[in-house]
């Protein structure tokens, strides 16, 4: 072989050596890439702030003849107190309840020992005036209300020092919804941002977890029956489904009828 032909041999398996480490250094840097991402996302699963449990346990039964749901027997003891383990056992560190209909005698007759019991007088006018009478005081806690103090010196920043950075609510008559479904829909919370709901065959429904960012926005719409309705539809783009159909029943406890439901 010629002294040129070695050359260019020589020249040449410099070429493939220089490809090779440059296809090295692009694996290596895809490799790091990759590793920063895993990270953020573990960093995103990572919720911030305990999530408080909220039920609403106000209504008045009357199509039950009067008797408030919230001590209907269920499993041995009211309808309140169990909708309370549901939620402690779901992973909820705290939990509040929402009293109206025969609240001082709800408040006698169930066992509501570590819950904070908020009265809403004016339950009659719906779901929507005891989702604002629950909020309410975790608005005051955080100071995350309409005034925009968040963040500033004296006021709560969602998930610091225990403070609360979700609310996940529930209805005291869907005994059906048991803590499976309500650990999936808290296991999807991550910032003050979630906004997840509970999905039945591809159906929205409860338990819904609201993020703190979204409790002003939800108190301003919550208005009659409609409840957190209208705040969920115009924010369908931030909302997260969680499908519970496989562990739970979303039914009501709403007529003599649906009473057979109760164990």
């Amino acid at each position: 072989m010629t002294g040129s032909g070695r050359g260019a041999q020589a020249e040449g398996a410099e070429a493939e050596a220089g490809q090779a480490g440059a296809h090295a250094e692009q694996a290596g840097a895809q490799a790091e890439r990759a590793g920063a991402g895993a990270e953020r996302a573990g960093a995103q699963a990572e919720p911030v702030g305990p999530v408080t449990g909220l039920l609403l346990a106000a209504g008045g039964g009357r199509r039950l003849g009067g008797r408030p749901k919230a001590l209907l027997r269920h499993r041995g003891r009211p309808l309140v107190e169990h909708a309370v383990r549901v939620l402690r056992d779901g992973g909820c560190e705290r939990v509040h309840v929402v009293l109206g209909a025969s609240a001082e005698r709800v408040r006698a007759e169930a066992d509501l020992t570590g819950c904070l019991v908020v009265d809403n007088p004016a339950w009659e006018e719906g779901m929507g005036s005891s989702l604002r009478a629950g909020l309410g005081p975790l608005v005051e806690e955080s100071g995350t209300g309409t005034s925009g103090t968040a963040g500033l010196p004296g006021a709560g920043l969602p998930g610091a020092a225990g403070l609360p950075g979700a609310v996940l609510v529930m209805l005291v008559d869907q005994p059906g919804i048991g803590p499976e479904a309500v650990a999936r829909v808290r296991a999807a919370y991550w910032s003050p941002a979630s906004l997840v709901s509970a999905a039945y065959h591809g159906r929205r429904g409860h338990p819904v977890l609201f993020g703190a960012d979204h409790w002003a926005g939800v108190m301003a719409g919550a208005l009659g029956d409609k409840g957190a309705r209208t705040y969920l539809a115009a924010h369908a783009d931030a909302l997260t489904l969680v499908e519970c159909a496989d562990v739970a029943e979303p039914f009501d406890i709403d007529t003599p009828e649906d009473l057979a439901r109760l164990d």
